[in-house]
């Protein structure tokens, strides 16, 4: 892929039809072929893609298809699938979607079959899990275990987070489940404000053992626990460890026996399904867990072996890639139709934009084009009460994905029923908009006409589910993983690595001697940090 990608005939073509339909109305699209919504659409592994709603033609969608095979996604993706180090500036291959394969198949890293690997520490994990939720597994006092909390940063927290909050519905309600992420004392306080040391289990993730944040807070939980139960031989009832580091782990006063491990072709943002989600088995349940594994390799099959056109995964990432390169859209809007889903967005975050936010691409030139798109979102309804007037009536173009379910996960029906048609008519709304011609037909006074039109046009996928289940959270968050790795193909950008987030941390431990040093430090920083550090030794006290 040694050709720029502005310079390549397909992108020259899509440019060129851009400049042809980028005032095409979805209206009048919907008006010259009535079988729109059924044609434009997709499925596979339990989510219905209706994409129908978008600015783009057949010729579109060739066109992009185009661009697809042309940037190599295809082989790029089987070169995924088989092992190979395509995460090149660390020298690993990427492979979460062996921690979804079943027993028996077989994927290679430098010659070894890591899928027994991975299914050793999932039995692990499914014994360990039994014994919490049987109450075989007690604390240090003898007392069963009640609350979990999940101690990590990043994909070790954001990930066990939503998956909880997804799931709740299917979780073990006789026990509590917390998460601790940032640094902030206050974060720890709160999530342990109202618990028992002696029915608490902590689970500690973190790969190294040395994340800065996630130890710290294992450092306070581990005073919290110690000194509530009077012995250090506490620790070994109440914590277990997600981590490679058997020194770190042994050091802290885990049994080792008591560790999980990961390895390093699982990035942080795509390990949720790894013995990073130790704290959603024992909530889920093995078989919960199972069910949602399930549903990631159903995904990643359909990923797999679908024809582009057809592809729910690429058809996502192309449609991406057409709103931010050449409409310049510099947002996504994620709106999930179910309040279980009301950290998916924030996980989302994390997988698009610490993946696609690069500006150098495989062959080390700086790139002449965006990358990664803005990612954020609420849950509808919520957020139709404030920033959908934006979407509707403001003057930047977001995209956005509405994502529903048909079946309910309570027993007020009737509440799915206005959930949806609220979604239904959004995606609506944001196609079609309302006229000046009919807002007076409807009888809007003419002073208020102009302020009450809409013009529509505003693009949106929907996705479709029938449940939300373990099996199709797995199928939706496989959807969206294998999208951003096929915008990163288009984008020619290393989606694996994320050196920006390493500076800051580099940054962080220069600073924190200064902040906690009894003397006056010698400060030699810019002026406006050195000022800004002298205020907080001030004001701190």
């Amino acid at each position: 892929m040694n050709q720029r990608l502005t310079e390549a005939p397909s992108w020259h073509a899509l440019q060129a039809h851009y400049d042809k339909i980028k005032d095409i109305q979805l209206r009048q699209l919907f008006a010259d072929d009535p079988n729109r919504g059924d044609r434009l659409a997709a499925e596979a592994a339990g989510l219905y893609l209706d994409y129908s709603k978008n600015r783009i033609t057949d010729e579109t969608i060739r066109l992009l298809v185009q661009l697809a095979k042309e940037r190599g996604v295809a082989d790029r993706r089987n070169a995924m699938f088989r092992g190979e180090k395509i995460n090149i500036t660390e020298d690993r291959a990427v492979l979460h979607v062996a921690l979804r394969a079943p027993r028996g198949t077989q994927i290679k890293v430098d010659g070894v079959d890591v899928v027994p690997e991975v299914h050793a520490v999932l039995d692990k994990m499914a014994a360990f899990s039994g014994r919490v939720r049987s109450g075989e597994w007690k604390g240090h006092t003898g007392k069963r275990i009640k609350n979990v909390i999940n101690v990590g940063i990043g994909g070790s927290y954001l990930g066990p987070e939503m998956a909880y909050d997804a799931l709740r519905t299917f979780t073990d309600r006789a026990m509590k489940f917390r998460f601790v992420a940032n640094v902030d004392g206050a974060a720890f306080a709160e999530a342990t404000h109202d618990l028992d040391p002696a029915e608490t289990l902590f689970i500690l993730s973190s790969k190294t053992f040395t994340t800065l944040e996630t130890m710290t807070n294992a450092a306070t939980a581990r005073r919290w626990v110690v000194n509530a139960l009077k012995s250090d031989a506490a620790v070994a009832k109440h914590f277990v460890a997600v981590s490679t580091n058997a020194q770190g782990v042994s050091k802290f006063g885990i049994d080792t026996a008591n560790m999980f491990e990961f390895w390093d072709w699982v990035g942080g943002r795509y390990s949720m399904d790894s013995a990073i989600g130790l704290s959603t088995m024992i909530a889920i349940g093995p078989k919960g867990f199972e069910d949602l594994l399930a549903g990631f390799h159903d995904m990643d099959e359909h990923f797999r072996t679908a024809p582009l056109e057809k592809n729910l995964p690429i058809l996502m990432g192309l449609l991406t890639v057409w709103y931010n390169n050449f409409f310049g859209a510099q947002t996504i809007g994620i709106m999930p139709y179910a309040d279980n889903l009301k950290r998916f967005p924030a996980y989302l975050q994390q997988l698009q934009m610490e993946s696609n936010g690069k500006h150098v691409s495989l062959d080390c030139q700086q790139v002449n084009y965006q990358t990664g798109p803005i990612i954020w979102g609420e849950p509808g309804t919520d957020g139709q009460h404030s920033f959908y007037q934006l979407i509707h009536q403001g003057t930047k173009l977001i995209p956005c994905d509405l994502i529903g379910f048909c079946k309910p996960l309570s027993e007020f029906t009737d509440h799915q029923d206005l959930l949806m048609a609220n979604l239904f008519a959004q995606a609506e709304a944001l196609a079609f908009g309302k006229t000046a011609e009919e807002l007076k037909a409807a009888g809007s006074p003419d002073s208020q006409t102009p302020f009450r039109v809409c013009e529509g046009n505003r693009p949106t996928n929907t996705i479709l589910a029938e449940q939300l289940t373990p099996r199709v959270v797995g199928a939706l968050v496989a959807l969206y993983e294998h999208s951003v790795f096929t915008q990163g193909a288009i984008w020619a950008i290393d989606s694996f690595d994320q050196w920006g987030v390493e500076l800051g941390k580099v940054l962080a431990t220069r600073i924190i001697p200064e902040l906690q040093s009894s003397a006056e430090p010698k400060l030699k920083h810019d002026s406006s940090t050195n000022t800004l550090i002298g205020r907080y030794r001030s004001l701190r006290g």
